[in-house]
């Protein structure tokens, strides 16, 4: 759902800003620190997100699909076998 809502740029201190209610932080998923780009004459803000975000969820998910199994067969190499001991 789109929500179209009209604002002010107003004077903070020695710079500018715009309120964003609520509702709109809320919806975009924005939070403490946000990058923000300019795309001809709009201006982009979207929220910092960590490289491994959610990698903890992913993780638990793939566990119950069973997709955490190794590709490859683990096999002991001839050095292994006839040379190594613990």
């Amino acid at each position: 759902m789109t929500i179209m809502i009209r604002s002010k740029v107003i004077k903070i201190g020695n710079s500018k800003g715009i309120r964003i209610p609520r509702a709109l932080l809320d919806q975009a998923g924005l939070t403490n620190e946000v990058e923000m780009t300019v795309e001809g004459n709009k201006l982009i803000i979207h929220s910092i997100q960590s490289n491994r975000q959610d990698w903890s969820t992913l993780f638990d998910t793939m566990s119950e699909n069973g997709d955490d199994q190794l590709l490859d067969q683990i096999s002991a190499t001839q050095w292994e076998k006839e040379e190594w001991t613990w």
